[in-house]
């Protein structure tokens, strides 16, 4: 074949036989011209394509084929003939490579198939919360092993992570917290004038702040700021196969990246509830004194005398536990990542919303303990 041969592409109309007998080369450089050729055919008057005197077939010629014949094209079904050995399986190597359209399973509206779907989504929540409770036990477990042997701890890690989770997180925290103790007050300032009892609203902002919102919205923002923190860091590991690494080193994930995160957490998360409480109080007072003209000598007297140190308590008691729920659940994503960033991005965003979740569920359910026994 001389090299103008092969940009030389040629095609016979259908004979008596429907054949259409296709020559010259069938390649990249041709590919355009010869499916405009093989497109304008009258495809009820097509039986085959003879490629005997095809003499250069690639893969751009041999897709072409395929996509108009296998691949639902405008003459689908039709056979190809004549092909010598190289040219049929590069054809059959692109036959296999081309993707196969799935078909959308049907969906069964039956009560069974409800009922079998949600007993499924049950299981899988099950079995979330029980890796969940085996992650808590790794960390509990390395955390005692560290305590019998204190040279194995990485206190330098600690030290970091706490800066990263607790330090870093100050402005964000109690910028918050002043802005939710603002609004607080200027909202019962509105309503109580109407009764005139607008000195109430120090016990509302104080019970507020420092019962519920203060570390709820705390635990709220270092769920979204940490938990996907943790996941990324680790997820990122798991993609470059630095835990493995560690593993063949002899080196425990668990003591090495969960005990310092978690503990991190565990540490700073009631320090960052107490910021947030002096914040929110503040920002109240400050609304207070704008709005009512309640002085912030008054509103410090009547915060003392009609706020029990119960309040404090109920809300300080709370973070630890937020913290476990955040360090886990952020540390047990970022080991699920596989090794491509679709992974990685995924499992960031199920950690914050999973933890976020979970943080609010638990406060429910200490609001109704405390209820119960009266706290």
């Amino acid at each position: 074949m001389t090299g103008a041969d092969a940009g030389v592409f040629g095609l016979q109309p259908a004979d008596e036989t429907g054949t259409v007998h296709l020559s010259g080369a069938l390649t990249i450089q041709t590919v355009t011209t010869a499916r405009h050729q093989l497109q304008a055919l009258n495809a009820s008057a097509v039986q085959r394509l003879d490629l005997s005197s095809v003499t250069r077939l690639d893969t751009a010629g041999a897709w072409a084929l395929v996509t108009l014949t296998r691949r639902a094209g405008r003459l689908e079904g039709i056979e190809i003939a004549g092909a010598g050995t190289e040219a049929a399986s590069l054809l059959q190597t692109v036959e296999r490579a081309l993707p196969n359209p799935e078909t959308p399973p049907r969906h069964d509206g039956s009560f069974a198939a409800w009922l079998n779907r949600f007993g499924q989504r049950v299981y899988s929540g099950l079995m979330f919360l029980r890796a969940l409770t085996a992650y808590l036990g790794i960390f509990l477990h390395r955390l005692a092993r560290a305590l019998r042997h204190p040279s194995e701890f990485k206190l330098t890690s600690l030290v970091h992570h706490c800066e990263e989770v607790g330090l870093k997180a100050v402005p964000i925290v109690a910028l918050m917290a002043f802005l939710i103790g603002v609004v607080l007050a200027f909202q019962g300032s509105t309503q109580l004038r109407q009764f005139g009892a607008e000195v109430f609203v120090v016990d509302l902002i104080a019970i507020s702040i420092l019962r519920e919102l203060g570390i709820l919205l705390t635990a709220i923002i270092v769920a979204g700021r940490t938990a996907s923190a943790f996941t990324a860091a680790i997820g990122s590991m798991k993609m470059r196969e630095e835990i493995d690494a560690m593993r063949t080193l002899g080196l425990d994930p668990g003591m090495n990246l969960f005990v310092p995160r978690i503990l991190a957490l565990f540490i700073m998360l009631p320090i960052l509830g107490l910021i947030a409480n002096l914040a929110g109080l503040f920002g109240g007072a400050l609304m207070a004194w704008i709005d009512l003209g309640i002085s912030p000598a008054m509103f410090s007297t009547r915060l003392v005398e009609g706020t029990a140190v119960s309040h404090v308590f109920v809300g300080l008691v709370k973070a630890p536990v937020f913290a476990l729920i955040i360090g886990v659940v952020g540390c047990h994503a970022g080991m699920q990542v596989q090794s491509n960033a679709e992974s990685l991005g995924r499992m960031t965003s199920n950690a914050v919303v999973t933890a976020i979740f979970a943080v609010i569920v638990a406060d429910a359910v200490f609001s109704i303990f405390f209820a119960r026994i009266g706290i």
